[in-house]
């Protein structure tokens, strides 16, 4: 239930539109948000929810339209405005400095000083305190690219609340967090709530919504279409007004792999840093989940399928035949292909155009002589973005303008153009919306139908009790368990935690 009373919001959007190259990403909102409440916006991806929390946090500025903070009308140009105003954003793209240390970056420009002088121990009781309320585990020496992404939106976190930010707007917060992470940031967003804060989440997962929030705001196509407690809705009744439409929420049953399939990939004794001794095989038409812990060592098992790293040992054969020396190229070549974890750092480049992008890994198959045929080319790609239903005006449009969930399919769509035999998927539905999803549930099992053999991980782990044939587990860069389809989730999670912690 709304917290406003008689006090004024603590966020007051009138009016507010913006618009890039004459196409609206937001139309007209208005919407208020009270003191200490936890307001959750949603909607399908490009409907303007990332673009109305970085206006409130400065990062970029609305075209029509005011903001006000606690009652009082504010301008805000960039995000130091934000800031000095109490509102701090936390975006999926981060804003640290990776070269700094963790205290160094929660405490930046920032310093406790006296006299001139930083005071180093106050900083670190300040520190201190910080990891006490929030219940982080971070060393405050580490540096910041050294950690991975979970851990890295822990330290924003940090800063944040060392700012004494009233406002805490977060994107997609929980998106590259475990199971358990996850239950422990929702915890701190309910204790900052219930101290006074005032938390706007972004989320895709509407049961994670409907268990934090107080509200929740519906975008649709820039525009506004509902703001209602979310006592009143179900996930269901969210997607509705989302999509305009129903959408199917289950996941597809995976078609049932051939007794005589033959096995596509295998592994034995694969290692290198975090990685020990894994074994794994997948057969043509099958789905291998790969579940485990942030630390656990599922992406790193596919970057070592890959021949992205380099194995210190172990041996990989696609189709009977063992590939020496792995390396990216080598993996191509015997049909292998890797959709990786972050689509941004290492799968797409993010200025240059959707046809760019879509035909890159496929580039020799269309080349005469030193030249691109591009009438082939555009081809090819506009073939397999139908096949795969990208949702863009022009091709040559660069592919940061896409929506997360049309950049996803971009990258999936990369690959295909090879027809592989084997497909790598490093969390294949990260920060999309329910209906590209649904579009990408379906695609995948619908590949492995086709014979493609997939081997996926995802830190959801519905999401690969629902997609695939056989989960193996992995927990401190071993594997501790391969259970078939139907496994209990609990079962599944007590495999990935072992004895060293409790399921949420």
């Amino acid at each position: 239930m709304t917290r406003t009373g008689n006090r004024a919001p603590a966020v007051a959007v009138r009016g507010v539109g913006k618009r890039y190259s004459g196409v609206s990403v937001l139309r007209d909102v208005d919407l208020d948000i009270a003191p200490g409440e936890v307001h959750s916006l949603v909607g399908e991806n490009g409907a303007g929810k990332s673009t109305l929390l970085k206006i409130l946090g400065g990062a970029i500025r609305a075209d029509t339209g005011s903001l006000h903070f606690d009652g009082a009308p504010v301008s805000v140009g960039n995000p130091r405005d934000a800031i000095a105003h109490g509102v701090s954003l936390i975006s999926q793209e981060g804003a640290l400095v990776p070269v700094l240390s963790v205290l160094e970056n929660v405490f930046l420009a920032r310093w406790a000083n006296r006299l001139g002088f930083r005071q180093a121990r106050a900083d670190r009781r300040r520190f201190d305190e910080l990891i006490e309320f929030t219940g982080f585990d971070v060393d405050p020496r580490e540096r910041v690219d050294r950690l991975p992404i979970g851990t890295q939106q822990q330290v924003e976190i940090l800063r944040s609340l060392g700012r004494g930010a009233r406002v805490l707007a977060l994107d997609e917060p929980t998106a590259v967090l475990a199971e358990h992470e996850k239950a422990n940031l929702l915890e701190l967003i309910r204790r900052l709530s219930a101290n006074g804060t005032t938390v706007i989440l972004v989320s895709h997962f509407l049961d994670e919504v409907l268990g934090v929030a107080d509200r929740v705001t519906v975008l649709r196509d820039g525009s506004l279409v509902l703001s209602d407690d979310v006592a009143n809705h179900t996930p269901g009744s969210l997607v509705r007004h989302m999509v305009g439409r129903e959408v199917d929420m289950l996941y597809p049953e995976p078609a049932p792999v051939p007794p005589d399939a033959p096995v596509r990939l295998s592994a034995s004794g694969l290692r290198r840093g975090l990685v020990h001794d894994v074994d794994l095989t997948v057969r043509a038409g099958e789905i291998l989940g790969i579940a485990g812990l942030v630390g656990s060592g599922r992406t790193e098992t596919l970057r070592l399928l890959f021949g992205a790293d380099k194995a210190v040992d172990g041996v990989i054969e696609v189709d009977g035949t063992t590939i020496t020396s792995m390396s990216p190229r080598r993996s191509m070549s015997a049909g292998v292909a890797l959709v990786p974890e972050s689509r941004k750092e290492q799968g797409l480049v993010m200025a240059r155009s959707v046809q760019d992008n879509v035909a890159l890994a496929s580039l020799g198959e269309r080349r005469r002589g030193p030249f691109v045929h591009r009438a082939a080319e555009r081809t090819a790609v506009d073939n397999v973005s139908r096949a795969v239903d990208i949702r863009v005006a022009r091709k040559d449009a660069p592919v940061e303008t896409l929506s997360g969930g049309n950049q996803q399919k971009a990258l999936f769509a990369k690959w295909l153009l090879r027809s592989p035999r084997v497909l790598l998927i490093d969390e294949p539905t990260r920060g999309v919306d329910v209906a590209a999803k649904a579009q990408i549930h379906h695609l995948i099992t619908g590949l492995a139908a086709e014979g493609m053999a997939v081997i996926c991980v995802s830190s959801e782990i519905e999401e690969l009790l629902g997609l695939s044939h056989r989960v193996l587990v992995l927990r401190h860069g071993r594997a501790v368990g391969d259970f078939p389809r139907g496994t209990p989730r609990e079962v599944v999670i007590a495999a990935a935690f072992g004895d060293e912690g409790e399921i949420t």
